[in-house]
């Protein structure tokens, strides 16, 4: 694992292979949405029983992802923390690479975000309407050069910048709630 900053961190060959599987990938995003959690409780919201959970988390914590939160817990209780905000994968030496792992990671990825499309979606009849007119599953037909389509994913990166990241105790606006954006520029070669 390559570091770039503290909160960010550039997946190399043995983060890819730690991060390569969807319980792995949910136990992460849960840590970063939510904050520090024992394995039993993160168990529960991904219908996993502890033993596995406690598996995964403590092969995330040997590559890196998360640590133990010395400040919690007791004897009886481990607690865990993600150790980064934002993932990133990059460099096409690591896909030429590492083309399973790669593609089971980006299977993961793509499992998790399609859960959190159909939670949405599946929530929609209880959610306050203001909400519900916030909502949106648009798919934009586009014909992009390489270079203009990593321009697009850049500029719409500063865009999202601009708003306020969600993190465990950060402060926000009284009527403001958790959101999740998903972008995805999906080529679609001939």
């Amino acid at each position: 694992m390559i570091e770039s900053d503290k909160s960010v961190v550039v997946l190399d060959a043995k983060g890819l292979r730690a991060l390569a599987h969807p319980v792995r990938v949910q136990l992460v995003d849960l840590l970063r949405k939510h904050g520090p959690s024992t394995a039993t409780r993160l168990a529960e919201r991904l219908g996993v029983n502890s033993g596995t959970a406690s598996y995964h988390l403590r092969r995330l914590g040997a590559a890196g992802f998360v640590e133990e939160d010395a400040e919690r817990g007791n004897a009886r209780e481990r607690w865990w923390r993600s150790v980064h905000r934002v993932t990133r994968l990059t460099g096409e030496e690591l896909a030429e690479r590492e083309p399973e792992a790669v593609l089971a990671y980006m299977q993961s990825i793509a499992a998790l975000y399609n859960l959190r499309t159909q939670q949405a979606v599946n929530e929609m009849p209880t959610m306050p309407k203001e909400w519900r007119n916030v909502l949106d599953l648009s798919s934009y037909a586009l014909r992009l050069t390489p270079e203009e389509g990593r321009r697009l994913r850049e500029e719409l990166g500063e865009v999202i910048g601009r708003y306020r990241r969600d993190e465990p105790g950060a402060q926000a606006p009284e009527d403001a709630e958790r959101v999740s954006l998903i972008t995805q520029v999906l080529p679609e070669p001939a």
